[in-house]
Parts: structure tokens; sequence; C-alpha cells
């Protein structure tokens, strides 16, 4: 479980710090070949490249959740487990003859 939380918590830090350090790259002209750009390019650049880092990030966490190990060795709480099947127990299964009106109207 730690591990999952790990994860999440590195890739949504990490969600935030991609595009703003790709804007501030553009903004500070720190990547080379886009110089010459109006500042109405530049920002719109900025923009669509930060929106893709971010698709970017999100489909390698897509990528992670995929690569999970999956098999035998996940299993339930049997606490949890336990506690549902007790909660199931109480309220009983309803029975058939059932003469309450919202179950069958008769006329």
């Amino acid at each position: 479980m730690a591990a999952v939380i790990q994860k999440f918590f590195f890739v949504s830090a990490f969600m935030w710090i991609a595009p703003l350090a790709v804007m501030y790259g553009f903004n500070h002209q720190l990547i080379p070949g886009f110089n010459n750009l109006s500042p109405t390019q530049q920002t719109i650049w900025s923009g669509l490249v930060a929106v893709i880092s971010v698709n970017l990030v999100i489909a390698f966490y897509i990528y992670m959740a995929i690569k999970e190990p999956s098999g035998p060795e996940h299993r339930p709480d049997p606490a949890f487990l336990a506690k549902a099947r007790a909660g199931i127990q109480q309220f009983g299964t309803p029975k058939e003859d059932d003469s309450s009106p919202s179950h069958s109207k008769k006329e």
C-alpha cells in the first residue's frame, strides 16, 4: 500500500512540475529553437507543450498501473470480509411471500 501512495505522490508532483518547467523554459527562452517567436506564439507553444507534458505524465501513470502485478497474491483483507459477511447475515435475505405494498400490488 505504501508503494502505491508513493507512486501517486510522485506522479502528482511531476504533473505539476512538468508543465511549469516547460512554461518557464519557454518564457525565459531556455529551450533552443524557440527564441525567434513572438510573445503570442511563445504563449501558444508553451501552453500546448505543457498540456502534452501533463498527458505524458498521465500516460506514464496508467502504464505503471497496468504493469502492477496481479494474481493470487492480491487478496482482500480478511477482517473486512468478515465484517461484510456479518452485515449481510444481519439483514438476512428477503422472503418470497413478502406482502408489503412496495413489492407487489393486488387489485
